[in-house]
């Protein structure tokens, strides 16, 4: 059978434990809230434009194969598709 001190001490670790978790937990929430709100992401209107314009450009024969690719490779990022 176990103290009666040393099942006060368990339960104040205990304690102590979940404490700290809430606040760890409290924090990372706070962080994500911040995060969301300054972060605006890509403009998408603005990215779709360009690639339409280097698209008829690369139809055109204007922009060359490599630099149209690495420059829809570069879009697609941003995009978050590739």
């Amino acid at each position: 059978m176990a103290r009666s001190g040393e099942t006060f001490a368990k339960r104040q670790r205990e304690k102590a434990r979940q404490e700290k978790q809430a606040a760890k937990r409290a924090k990372r929430l706070s962080k994500d809230d911040e995060d969301v709100e300054t972060d605006e992401g890509p403009d998408l209107d603005a990215l779709m434009e360009e690639f339409r314009i280097i698209s008829e450009q690369h139809a055109a024969g204007d922009l060359p194969t490599e630099e149209f690719e690495e420059r829809r490779d570069q879009i697609l990022v941003q995009l978050g598709v590739e």
